[in-house]
Parts: structure tokens; C-alpha cells; sequence
């Protein structure tokens, strides 16, 4: 059964997207922009959402990851770990001309909510 994540292509400013399961880092889902490697971010941002359950875990914070936001100069970068399911995330790049940062994170988390696997 294919997971679909089309709904991300809706967001202002969209580039790519993927549903990636952290334990491999591996991707589940894709959809965007050939231009973009999706595949090698992917696996690069399982690290990033690694090291942040290992600070968590250092500190002793007793909580979760809701998103990660990562802003670069010309795009922004959205991890969200599905609350459903921790070790699954939805990873999206956005062009930082185009996107509405608060809307976006609404959109990724209704994508999120819809999903089902």
C-alpha cells in the first residue's frame, strides 16, 4: 500500500517532501522537485532528529520533538515527527520567498493527522 503525501505539494513555496522512518532513514514516501536530492536529506536529517532525542534524553526534559525548523538562506527545512507513530517523520523544504512559516506547519500537521499506515 503506497502512503500519500500529495497533500504537501499544496503548500506555499513547496519543493520537496518525504515521510522517512528514523531508525534506517530510509524514505516511505516522496514527492517534489528532481532538482532537489530528497533521498540524501533524508537520510542527513535522521541524524538531526537523533541528536535532538539524545539531547532530550541528556537533559532529562521528559519530552518530545513537535517540529524542528531548520532556516537557511533561501529555503526553510520542516522535520515533524509524526505523534503517532515518533520514529516516522515528515521532512519538508520550502522556498523561503514563497512560504508562510505558521501556515505551513498548520499544513504539515494536517498532512500528518491525515496519514495512516
Amino acid at each position: 500500500m503506497a502512503i500519500n503525501i500529495k497533500a504537501l505539494n499544496e503548500i506555499g513555496g513547496f519543493i520537496a517532501a518525504c515521510l522517512v522512518d528514523s531508525e534506517t532513514g530510509l524514505m516511505m514516501a516522496s514527492e517534489g522537485s528532481g532538482s532537489f536530492d530528497i533521498e540524501s536529506a533524508a537520510a542527513a536529517n535522521t541524524e538531526v532528529v537523533k541528536a535532538k532525542l539524545n539531547a532530550i534524553s541528556l537533559l532529562k526534559l521528559n519530552d518530545s520533538i513537535e517540529d524542528i525548523l531548520i532556516t537557511l538562506g533561501k529555503q526553510y527545512h520542516l522535520i515533524r515527527p509524526m505523534e503517532k507513530t515518533p520514529t516516522v517523520f515528515i521532512y519538508v523544504v520550502l522556498d523561503r520567498k514563497s512560504a508562510n512559516l505558521g501556515m505551513s506547519r498548520v499544513q504539515v500537521k494536517n498532512v500528518e493527522q491525515s496519514l495512516s499506515f
